[in-house]
Formats: structure tokens, sequence, C-alpha cells
């Protein structure tokens, strides 16, 4: 009976503290100026997770422009607990733990990127949608968010916002303690060179070769293809405005490299001339399928797609092996991989690439980069600088999912953690490296 109550006790006593912390945090957001507040249900009951609503300025050197409300998920584990600001962004439509927030046992920030989901002005004015802007919305929540969280910042995304994770700390190099983006490409121009390197000797001689051969029969077979894809499109519901049936067919053979590496597909598995076209063409589908470039990716991806047109850079098609196979693509320019909402014409400016591959080489320390060795993104991440106060991981066998520090070798997470310990001046929990 005594043992029944005392566990009753500490029940009590668990609820009432929890009850006190969630107060003290409501307390403290009702207390930011710009931010909107719901608390939602907690897989982990120690820790309060909560939907943000930030004000933001749609010009921040011009806030009479108008604003918009920008949308992002808080975690909070404890005040004094370091925070991570999570910068992915894309659709940031529910919340989600990322192994670094859960290896620091960190409060966490993942924030939506301006333009994308419910995160977007009343007019999509594209002149305000640059990494200028967008890290101007980090700043803002970085600012706001220290009135609560006082100890130590760590940045992190991966791919996309991986980039905007480095980009960010360009802009504010203050903000953050730490940065760690995952697979982040920092181009060097509109059509990135270096991926027609990487692609062209990445695995061995008989894999590229097999690539190659399996694109040519594709096409050389476009009269049997076309009708399966045509039927494969009105099965999975696909539109075509944006491209033609036909030139989605072209850049889908096109990008399967580019997809059979990002996303480490096995050479043994390539389709010979002895595997059925139907197969072989299943197969196209699950790499580099036709559906990326029908209309409802292409619009989903715009605001991606713009700001790499823009002022990112991002990656181009080579057409030297297929002159003879191409009908409804052009040979040159080479077809480029981002396609502007509405078709807008854009003009790219790489003035930010010059500047923040000028920067990184000089300032870039105290980030940890993570990259996969295989991954098509690792031709353009930033490379290894001598006399910077940062580590480079190049995972080997690891693509652009697989590049996560659960993955790394004991040796390389020991590496991480040990870096991370220095840089934050706090100790790690390494039994914490694989919680889920």
């Amino acid at each position: 009976m005594k043992k029944n109550l005392l566990g009753i006790a500490i029940l009590l006593l668990f609820g009432l503290v929890g009850q006190a912390q969630t107060q003290d945090l409501e307390n403290l957001l009702f207390e930011l100026p710009d931010v909107r507040f719901e608390q939602l249900e907690s897989p982990d009951a120690s820790k309060l997770v909560y939907l943000l609503r930030i004000k933001q300025p749609i010009d921040h050197s011009d806030p009479g422009k108008g604003f918009f409300y920008q949308r992002a998920f808080l975690t909070h584990v404890g005040f004094d607990r370091p925070t991570v600001m999570a910068t992915e962004g894309y659709d940031r439509s529910r919340n989600r733990p990322y192994e670094l927030s859960l290896l620091l046992e960190a409060n966490q920030i993942d924030i939506e990127h301006r333009y994308f989901g419910e995160s977007v002005p009343d007019s999509m004015d594209y002149q305000y949608l640059n990494l200028k802007q967008a890290t101007a919305d980090l700043h803002h929540i970085n600012q706001l968010f220290r009135q609560i969280y006082t100890g130590k910042w760590v940045s992190t995304g991966i791919s996309k916002g991986g980039s905007t994770t480095i980009y960010y700390r360009y802009y504010y190099p203050d903000d953050v303690d730490v940065s760690v983006p995952y697979v982040a490409p920092i181009n060097i121009a509109f059509e990135e060179p270096r991926i027609y390197q990487f692609l062209d000797t990445i695995g061995s001689d008989e894999c590229r070769a097999a690539i190659l051969a399996f694109q040519r029969r594709i096409l050389q077979n476009r009269v049997e293809v076309l009708p399966l894809l045509h039927f494969y499109s009105l099965g999975a519901g696909l539109h075509f405005t944006y491209l033609s049936e036909e030139e989605a067919f072209e850049y889908a053979v096109l990008e399967y490299p580019f997809s059979f590496w990002q996303y480490g597909q096995d050479c043994a598995g390539i389709p010979d001339e002895s595997v059925p076209l139907q197969e072989a063409l299943e197969y196209l589908i699950g790499v580099s399928g036709v559906d990326f470039f029908s209309d409802g990716p292409i619009k989903y991806y715009g605001s991606h797609y713009y700001q790499s047109a823009t002022e990112m850079g991002y990656y181009g098609y080579e057409t030297d092996d297929f002159k003879d196979l191409l009908q409804a693509l052009p040979l040159s320019p080479h077809p480029y991989a981002a396609f502007m909402p509405d078709k807008m014409p854009i003009e790219f400016d790489g003035t930010l690439l010059r500047d923040v591959n000028k920067w990184i080489k000089k300032e870039g320390n105290h980030f940890i980069y993570i990259n996969g060795a295989i991954d098509t993104w690792s031709a353009s991440a930033v490379p290894p600088t001598a006399g910077l106060d940062a580590v480079w991981f190049f995972l080997e066998g690891k693509h652009h999912a697989s590049a996560r520090i659960q993955n790394m070798t004991p040796e390389e997470q020991q590496k991480l953690i040990t870096t991370l310990e220095k840089w934050l001046s706090m100790d790690i929990d390494e039994s914490l490296l694989n919680k889920k």
C-alpha cells in the first residue's frame, strides 16, 4: 500500500512539474512579438511541441510592403539545453525530430522556407524570394527565441536546407555556434560543371557503360515506350501542360544517371537487352520517374527552382551521347533541370555564389559537413580547405538519403562527437546516437 502511494505521489509530482514547465514556456511565448502558437500532442511526454506562426515582412528592408506568417515547429526539451534550428523547409506539414537534436538533447525549431507550404504571402511576388530575405527570416526567428533559449545554438539542414544553413552563416555569422549541413551543394555556376565531371568518373567503366546503354535503349524504343508511359500517366493521374509527355519522357531518361547515383542504385540491377522493354520502363520510372516532370511536382518545387535558376545554380543534362535520339528537347543549350513558375523569364546573378565560395574558404569555421561519397550532389559540396576549424565527412557508399550520423562508422561518429563537445562546451551521451 505504501509503495502504491509513493508511486502515485511521484506521478503527481512529475505531472505538476510538467504543468509548471508548460505554463512557464507559454508565458514566455506570449511575450514574444509576432509569434502565434498552438500546443500539439507530443509523442514524447518529456518534450513539449508547438506549432508556430511567425510574422515576417515580405521585404525585410521595407516592412511597409506587407507581411506573411512563416510556419515552424518548436520542440521544447529544457531551458538549459542547446537549441537546433532546422532550415530544411520545403513544406513542414508536421514536426519531425532531427538526429542532431536527439543527439544533443536539444530544443528544436523546424522552419519552413518562405514561399513554400503555408509560409506564403497573399501575392507571390518572386522578387522577394532570395537568400538575403530568406536568411533574414531565420535571423528574426533566432533573435526572438534567444529571449527564451540562452544557451548554445546550432543550425542544420538537409540538401537545399543544408545549403540554406551555409548561406545563413554567411549572412549572419554570429547567430549560431555550429552549423551542420547535410548533403549540401554550393554550386559555382548557373549550370554546375562539376556534376558532369562526377557522372563521367563515378563507379566503374562497366557501370557507366551500362547506364548509357540503358538510356539509349529506352530512347531508341520511343515508339513502343511512349504509349506505355501515356497509360501509366493516366492511371497515376498525371498531367502534362508545363511539359509535354514526350518532353517529360526525354527528361526522365536524361535524369536517370543523376538519380541513379543520388540515391545509390545498384549497378547490377540495370536492365540489359534481355529484360523485356516494359520491365525496363518500370525500372526507369522507379529511378527517375516521368511523374517528377509532370505538373504537380513542377508546381510543388517551383520556389526551389526559381531560387536555383536566379542565384543558387543547378544542373543540366549533357546531350552529346543522344544527338541522334532526342526529338523533343534541344541539344544546345543543355536542357536545364529547373522549371520556372508559370514559365516566367528570369536572369541568373552569380554574385552570391562567388561571394559565398570565397567567404567559406576563409571564414567557414565551426562547420561540420556530412556528405555521401556516391551522392551526385557531393560533386558540388564545399571542398575541404586547409587552415579552417571545420570537419568534412564523405561517407563511403552513402548517398543523398543515407549520409547521416547514424550511418557513420564508429570512428567517424567519435570524431563528430568530439568536435561537437569541443565547440559547444558540453558532454554528449553517445548512447543517443541511434535514438529515433
